[in-house]
C-alpha cells in the first residue's frame, strides 16, 4: 500500500542556464498580448517522474548535464523564457537565463510517491512557489534525485507568458531536442500580441482573485469504466446532438458532489460553472497549435439555481450540461473577433465580475481546466516515457484540473477546495462509489 508520503528535499546546486545562441537584437522586446496582460501572475507547474532503468540509464551527473545542454538549446527557440518579465507589459529578452536547481530527495523513495501522491507534498519538487507574484523569471526547472536512481523533473512556467498548451509544446520540444529528434520539431510562433494587441490599463484589474492560503488539493482517479458508467447515466435522459465528452461527464459529476458539499453552508443558492477554452480552434480558419502565448479564455454559465432541499438530482445534471455547452458554444469566431477589437470592454466586464465575486454576489463558482489529450506522456528526454505525470497543489480554491491517466481513458482529477469544504467533499459516498480505489484519495 505504501506509507504516508512525506517529502523532504535538499537543494544541492543552482545554475543559470542561458540560450545556446544569443537572441537577435530585433527580438529583445517581447510584447505581451492583451490576454497575457490579464492572465494571473502565477506559475503553471508540470512534474514528470522517471524510474531508474539500470540497463539504459546514465548516472545522475550525466542526466543533469544532458538536461542542461538540451535546455540551453531549446531556450534559443523559446527565447522569451530566458528573459525577465517587466511591468505586466513585456519581457526583456536579454538571455539572462533561467534557474536550474538540483535537489536530493531525502527519506522518501520514488515508489512512495507513485503509490501515494499527495499534491501538497509535490510542491517541494518545484523550483518556485507557484503563487509568487514578485518573481520575474518566466521559467524555472528543478531536477529531483531519488536515492534509488529515479528522478523527477519539476517545471514552472509563468501564466503571464503561456497557457497550458504552450507549456506542453515547450516541454515536448525540449524532450525532442534532448533525445536527438530535431527533424520533427514544429517551432513556436510568437505572434499573440498582433492577434490581441496590448491595452493601456486605465482601471486596476486584480488577477489574484481566488488565491487563498486556506485551500487543500486532493487527487481523485476515475478509471475509464466508471467515466463510461457516468456518461451512460447522464446521456440516458438527454437528447443531445453530440455525445458527452469525458470532460463534460466528469465535470458534471464533480460539480454535483461540490454542490452537495457546499449547499448547506452557503447563503447564496446560485452556482456558476467556469471552463477554460482554447481559442486556437475557435478562429476561422483555426490557428496552428504552435502559436505560443495565452490563447484561451473562460466561459461562465448563467447562474444555476439549486433547490434548497430535495429536488431531482438527475434534472440538475441535465441543467448544468446544457448550461456549460451553451456558455462554451458562445465562444466562436464572432466572439474572438469582438475580443480582438474590444479588449477594453472585455476588461471592464472582467473587472465587474472580479468585484462582484469579492462581494459574494456572483454565487458560488467552480472552475475547470483540462489537460486531457495533451501530450503529457510524450516527454521522453532519452530515457523513455515518464512513469507518471502529476501536479502539485493548485493555486486557487474551487478549481478542478483534469489530466489523463497513463493508461489512457481514465482521468486524474485534482480538486482544490477550502479545507472545510474538502472535509465533506472527499468523504461523499456518491463520489467514492466512482473513484478508483487508489491510495491517498481519501
Amino acid at each position: 500500500m505504501g506509507r504516508l508520503m512525506k517529502v523532504e528535499v535538499e537543494v544541492i546546486s543552482k545554475e543559470i542556464i542561458k540560450p545556446s545562441s544569443p537572441t537577435p537584437d530585433h527580438l529583445c522586446h517581447y510584447q505581451f498580448s492583451f490576454l497575457d496582460q490579464i492572465a494571473p501572475q502565477v506559475y503553471n507547474p508540470l512534474l514528470l517522474f522517471y524510474e531508474h532503468k539500470a540497463k539504459t540509464q546514465f548516472n545522475i551527473t550525466e542526466i543533469s548535464n544532458h538536461l542542461k545542454n538540451s535546455l540551453s538549446e531549446v531556450l534559443t527557440l523559446f527565447y522569451p523564457l530566458a528573459g525577465r518579465i517587466k511591468h505586466n507589459q513585456f519581457i526583456h529578452c536579454n538571455d539572462e537565463g533561467i534557474p536550474f536547481f538540483e535537489a536530493r530527495v531525502l527519506d522518501c523513495t520514488l515508489s512512495d510517491v507513485l503509490n501515494n501522491p499527495i499534491p501538497g507534498e509535490l510542491n517541494k519538487f518545484m523550483p518556485f512557489e507557484l503563487d509568487d507574484i514578485t518573481n520575474s523569471f518566466p521559467l524555472g526547472v528543478q531536477l529531483n534525485i531519488f536515492q534509488c536512481g529515479g528522478f523527477a523533473i519539476g517545471q514552472c512556467i509563468s501564466h503571464k507568458i503561456a497557457d497550458g498548451l504552450s507549456y506542453f509544446m515547450f516541454s515536448k520540444i525540449w524532450a525532442a531536442i534532448a533525445r536527438g529528434d530535431k527533424a520533427n520539431i514544429n517551432p513556436p510562433e510568437f505572434i499573440s500580441s498582433t492577434l490581441f494587441p496590448p491595452k493601456e490599463f486605465n482601471i486596476a484589474y486584480d488577477g489574484g482573485v481566488g488565491i487563498t492560503k486556506d485551500r487543500v488539493t486532493k487527487r481523485f482517479v476515475f478509471d475509464s469504466s466508471q467515466i463510461e458508467n457516468l456518461r451512460a447515466r447522464y446521456g440516458h435522459n438527454m437528447h443531445l446532438q453530440k455525445r458527452l465528452t469525458r470532460v463534460e461527464t466528469l465535470s458534471t459529476f464533480v460539480w454535483s458532489r461540490f454542490v452537495a458539499a457546499t449547499k448547506d453552508c452557503t447563503m447564496n443558492k446560485l452556482y456558476r460553472v467556469i471552463h477554460a477554452v482554447n481559442l486556437r480552434s475557435r478562429f476561422d480558419p483555426p490557428l496552428p497549435q504552435s502559436f505560443f502565448g495565452n490563447l484561451f479564455c473562460i466561459s461562465m454559465t448563467a447562474p444555476l439555481q439549486i433547490p434548497s432541499s430535495g429536488g431531482d438530482e438527475e434534472c440538475s445534471h441535465d441543467v448544468v450540461i446544457q448550461a456549460v455547452r451553451e456558455a462554451v458554444g458562445k465562444i466562436d469566431n464572432e466572439y474572438v473577433k469582438k475580443l480582438q477589437k474590444q479588449g477594453d470592454k472585455h476588461l471592464g466586464v472582467m473587472k465587474k465580475q472580479a468585484d462582484s465575486f469579492k462581494r459574494g454576489e456572483t454565487g458560488t463558482l467552480l472552475s475547470f481546466s483540462s489537460y486531457c489529450r495533451f501530450p503529457l506522456y510524450d516527454n521522453d528526454f532519452g530515457w523513455g516515457r515518464p512513469t507518471w505525470v502529476g501536479s502539485p497543489s493548485l493555486t486557487y480554491k474551487n478549481v478542478v484540473l483534469f489530466m489523463d491517466t497513463k493508461e489512457g481513458g481514465g482521468i486524474e482529477a485534482y480538486v482544490s477546495l477550502e479545507e472545510e469544504v474538502m472535509a465533506k467533499f472527499e468523504c461523499d459516498s456518491e463520489l467514492l462509489s466512482y473513484v478508483a480505489p487508489t491510495v491517498g484519495c481519501c
